[in-house]
């Protein structure tokens, strides 16, 4: 029998690459998966590519056993050939390219390549978190959103979990506004707005206990304690919690870089078909949650951080967030009212 999704899919998958990345006629397309990712995906965008005239491309291959750096040197060469001479670049890797070598050549100075990532995501995630959302009401929650967050000088984060961190924003410095691979440049999935605070301003306790993703071994999944990093100064000094606390202490000793310590961003999570997983590229999503990073940065955060050995990801489950005083999110759910009426339309609360 077949897949009582397809046709759900099908529907998805042409909106991805006909409202996210706005794929034109005689453009390339490359759809990038490794083994262990859902290749019905793949397939399906390589169907809606071919029908808007797409000159399509699907490289898949081995997986790598770890991602961004830590995979190039598992990749064939011709991968890392094809990514910087696309137009449009849609990523399904379980085990991503993000942040890669071949990544950074293709993005680091963005002239051609439209890049949507959707690393990981299952047939049922896609749908939920694509085919499903009101893409209308979306952007102009997000535009709001981002809007609100750009004039902000300073914020604060609070969760039930421990969370208290403050820090100040960069007047100018981009805030990302995910979801739609209109120009050259990195996009990731619909539901994310995230950008790097000023570095130094950085203080307080982050406390994780939705998921942690690092990669590899480092891929924790959805926590069974939470993890907790002490901040100063943008850079974690401790980390405290139970057994995942402590193989993550060890995991960075093994990695040997002083450089993964330091905070690379931080996102809000606004997606009304996210659900806590255990796979960051929808757990980062997940409404009424915040994300930080730490390690490597992309270069798109014009921050001061910089490359590092990899890059971690880590989820705050129900966030009460403050831009200049004013409260606008409470232990996950939205106070503000225009955004609170965007998000009931949505069906997020």
């Amino acid at each position: 029998m077949p897949n009582t999704q397809d046709l759900e899919l099908a529907a998805t998958a042409y909106k991805v690459v006909r409202d996210l990345c706005q794929v034109k006629k005689g453009e390339s397309l490359l759809i990038t998966i490794d083994s262990a990712g859902f290749w019905p995906l793949a397939e399906e965008t390589a169907k809606a590519g071919e029908a808007l005239g797409a000159k399509v491309m699907v490289a898949w291959h081995s997986t790598p056993p770890g991602y961004g750096r830590a995979g190039d040197p598992y990749l064939p060469d011709a991968l890392h050939a094809a990514i910087p001479n696309t137009d449009v670049w849609i990523e399904y890797n379980y085990q991503w390219l993000l942040y890669g070598k071949a990544w950074e050549e293709a993005l680091t100075d963005p002239k051609r390549v439209r890049y949507l990532f959707l690393g990981g995501l299952s047939i049922d995630q896609i749908i939920r978190t694509v085919g499903k959302v009101d893409l209308e009401l979306q952007e102009e929650f997000q535009n709001l959103l981002v809007e609100m967050t750009a004039k902000a000088k300073e914020m604060r984060i609070t969760t039930l979990s421990g969370t208290d961190v403050s820090f100040e924003n960069v007047p100018g410095r981009p805030v990302t506004n995910e979801g739609w691979a209109k120009v050259p440049g990195p996009h990731f999935l619909v539901g994310q707005i995230g950008w790097a605070p000023r570095e130094e301003s950085i203080h307080g306790t982050i406390v994780f206990d939705g998921s942690f993703s690092g990669g590899g071994e480092a891929d924790l999944g959805v926590l069974h304690h939470p993890i907790t990093l002490h901040v100063k100064n943008g850079k974690w000094y401790e980390i405290s919690g139970d057994e995942e606390a402590t193989f993550l202490r060890g995991w960075f000793d093994r990695l040997n870089d002083p450089r993964m310590c330091n905070a690379a961003h931080v996102c809000y999570g606004f997606n009304p078909g996210a659900r806590l997983s255990g796979l960051c590229t929808e757990d980062e999503r997940v409404g009424g949650s915040t994300e930080w990073g730490f390690g490597y940065q992309g270069p798109f955060f014009k921050g001061n951080a910089g490359p590092a050995a990899t890059h971690v990801d880590g989820i705050c489950l129900n966030s009460s967030v403050w831009l200049d005083g004013v409260q606008i999110t409470k232990e996950g759910k939205i106070l503000h009212p225009k955004l609170a009426d965007l998000a009931h339309r949505m069906g997020k609360q």
